[in-house]
């Protein structure tokens, strides 16, 4: 199929023999133009292609007016705008990254802050990143920043916190765009700037706050450049951010870095015409972008004038409050000055009237310490007499009780006595019955008469013991009744004593509990005097114990005072006994030196002494004797000669062994010689 536009009018275009000519004229004009127009002819080859795929897949969704559609020409233009924005931004970040891609594995992929490609890296990025910003308003004006954004890495991605708070410290940094740059620098340092972007994409929900709809960050054109970005991580980049002006730089694309010097070839003059255009549209891109940046940069001067006139206000009200404060600051101490004269006026005062008052209080103290022992005393003299008084009321209620014990019993003793009364009674009732019965039987039978008179009379004598027994009981309750009445008279005088005795306790006790609410009162007066007296007397404590701190300071002070006295003098004699042990040194040291020159001339002549070996050596080297197995060979630890056992019988320790050794006669003399001169 066809596509449905048409990007240059084919019947506008001249012909090539005519453009051949035109060259061979100009030759020397044609030269430096070249590698601009193949590199304008590739770029517009790339946009063209984009530009025709963008507009299909629109046409596809209904971005693009069809001529049965409703929407206005306006709007379908600022539509193909923005595609056409995006496509050309997405060309130029794949330009800009293959190029610093190559430059980096051609320098060894350590790149600095100041290298040319990477800088415009920055600013294409940079013209990415701003595409399609909402602009947001504030007091100073309107602010259009990609800092924004950027900000929501660090609560989306926590690894990002570091990146945030270095940015934020900055001090050089003083706006969102600047602080926007250096969170790129800072991110591409650390080879995260593809995963931070990704992240971003994928919480669009997000950035729809920041972003247009159609925005690059918002369409496919964004995850196509973060994959971009990935590529990126093969880089090193040393990035200092400090010296460095990132607020006031201008972000301009420079071209002139994406141009490529091109052979002069035949084969390609025809397309002369078509690098023409595409030069031309390369420079309107180039004017577009200057007058953008041209726009941004007056904004940006307004703004600074608006802040600048502020800041000047607010210096201008600043200094005003500082001359104030001075005067206030003047003034505070002025009063500052007075209080504590007068604080000091009205401590000698107080200090005054307070040992005035200790000693009042001292003396009232005195006097009362003896009031209240005579009221102690007093005191004690009634709480015995009180107690004497509760003493005598229990015996005498414990008698009262046991009298009331000795009635219950009384009572009891005569209820069983008529209880045996009635039972007695009744038996006698009973006997009459018996007698009666016995006397009808008694008529009818006059044989059981005979047999039991013998019974009634038994039964008369039991009935004159029970009547003698019960006259007996009558007079023992007779008795008792008056006992009870005695009692009960005795009772009744002990309770008009005992009510007599305790009326006289009862005034007793109130004259007493007088006394005590008086005494009670003044010791609550002398209580809060008291208390207000511990009160000052804990103030002069705390300042007596200020006073002691500081003597106790003066006593620390003196004690240190005297430890460094002491320690002063003891490093004296440390110096002292330092410079004797030196000269004592000094002495060693010298005959040592001496030491060593005898021992070096010991060595001169010993260089020559070798160690034999046993089979070397058939004959003792002293007395010249021949070894046998009776005769062993011995060496000689100091000139390393074979002798028999007579000839090195001697031992004597060597420098260079710990122990004594064998040594041969010789040597032994020697040795000995050396050690006594050494002594000597």
């Amino acid at each position: 199929k066809e596509e449905d536009f048409e990007i240059i009018d084919k019947k506008q275009l001249p012909d090539a023999a005519e453009l051949r000519k035109e060259e061979k004229a100009k030759p020397e004009e044609a030269r430096w133009s070249a590698p601009i127009l193949s590199l304008a002819k590739k770029a517009s080859e790339n946009l063209a292609l984009s530009y025709g795929s963008a507009l299909k897949s629109a046409s596809l969704v209904g971005l693009v007016s069809k001529p049965g559609s409703s929407d206005s020409p306006a709007k379908t233009n600022s539509r193909c705008h923005t595609m056409e924005e995006r496509a050309n931004l997405m060309n130029m970040m794949k330009l800009s990254i293959k190029i610093l891609i190559q430059s980096a594995l051609s320098l060894g992929r350590t790149l600095d802050s100041d290298f040319p490609p990477l800088q415009q890296f920055f600013v294409v990025l940079e013209h990415c990143l701003k595409h399609g910003l909402k602009v947001k308003k504030t007091f100073i004006g309107q602010n259009k920043s990609f800092f924004g954004p950027l900000e929501l890495v660090e609560k989306l991605c926590p690894e990002a916190s570091d990146i945030a708070t270095s940015v934020k410290n900055l001090p050089e940094l003083k706006t969102a765009v600047g602080r926007g740059r250096a969170w790129l620098y800072l991110a591409l340092m650390q080879k995260k700037l593809a995963d931070y972007l990704k992240v971003l994409l994928d919480n669009k929900h997000l950035l729809s706050e920041f972003y247009e709809p159609d925005a690059l960050m918002m369409e496919e054109e964004g995850a196509v450049i973060v994959g971009l970005l990935v590529g990126l991580n093969v880089i090193d980049a040393n990035l200092c951010l400090k010296g460095e002006d990132l607020d006031s730089q201008v972000g301009v694309i420079d071209f002139s870095l994406y141009l490529k010097e091109t052979q002069d070839n035949d084969g390609k003059q025809d397309g002369g015409i078509t690098a023409v255009l595409d030069q031309k549209h390369y420079v309107e891109e180039l004017n577009r972008h200057l007058s953008c940046t041209v726009a941004d940069l007056q904004n940006k001067i307004d703004c600074l004038e608006k802040t600048n006139s502020k800041l000047q206000e607010e210096l201008a009200a600043a200094t005003d409050r500082i001359g104030s404060l001075q005067e206030e600051q003047q003034q505070l101490k002025q009063q500052n000055e007075l209080i504590r004269e007068r604080s000091e006026k009205s401590v000698e005062v107080t200090k005054e009237d307070t040992k005035v008052e200790l000693d009042t209080y001292k003396q009232s103290r005195q006097g009362l310490d003896e009031m209240y022992s005579d009221v102690w005393k007093q005191l004690k003299e009634e709480k015995k007499i009180r107690l004497e008084l509760e003493k005598e009321l229990e015996l005498q209620i414990g008698m009262k009780t046991e009298m009331e014990i000795a009635m219950k019993l009384l009572e009891k003793d005569t209820h069983e006595k008529q209880d045996t009364l009635v039972a007695l009674r009744q038996q006698l009732e009973e006997v009459k019955a018996i007698n009666l019965q016995m006397f009808h039987k008694s008529q009818n039978a006059e044989c059981s008469l005979q047999q039991k008179t013998e019974a009634i009379s038994s039964f008369e004598g039991k009935t004159n013991e029970m009547m003698s027994s019960m006259k007996q009981m009558e007079e023992r309750l007779q008795q008792a009744e008056k006992a009870r009445q005695a009692a009960e008279e005795r009772c009744n005088k002990m309770k008009q004593e005992l009510a007599g005795r305790l009326d006289a306790c009862r005034q007793q006790m109130a004259q007493l509990d007088s006394k005590c609410s008086t005494l009670e009162k003044e010791l609550k007066s002398e209580k809060e005097q008291r208390q207000t007296l511990q009160k000052e007397l804990l103030q002069e404590k705390d300042a007596t114990t200020l006073l002691k701190t500081e003597l106790q300071q003066m006593e620390g002070l003196k004690k240190e005072l005297r430890k460094l006295q002491d320690e002063k003098q003891q490093l004296k004699k440390v110096r002292e006994e330092q410079e004797q042990a030196l000269q004592e040194m000094g002495l060693h040291l010298s005959q040592s030196k001496l030491k060593m020159e005898d021992i070096k001339e010991v060595n001169k002549a010993l260089k020559g002494h070798t160690w034999l070996k046993d089979d070397e050596a058939t004959h003792c080297k002293q007395c010249k004797k021949e070894f046998s197995i009776s005769r062993r060979k011995h060496h000689c630890r100091n000139c390393g000669d074979i002798f028999c056992n007579t000839c090195s019988s001697n031992e004597l320790a060597l420098p260079s062994y710990p122990k004594p050794v064998r040594v041969c006669d010789n040597c032994h003399t020697l040795l000995l010689q050396q050690c006594s001169s050494n002594s000597s």
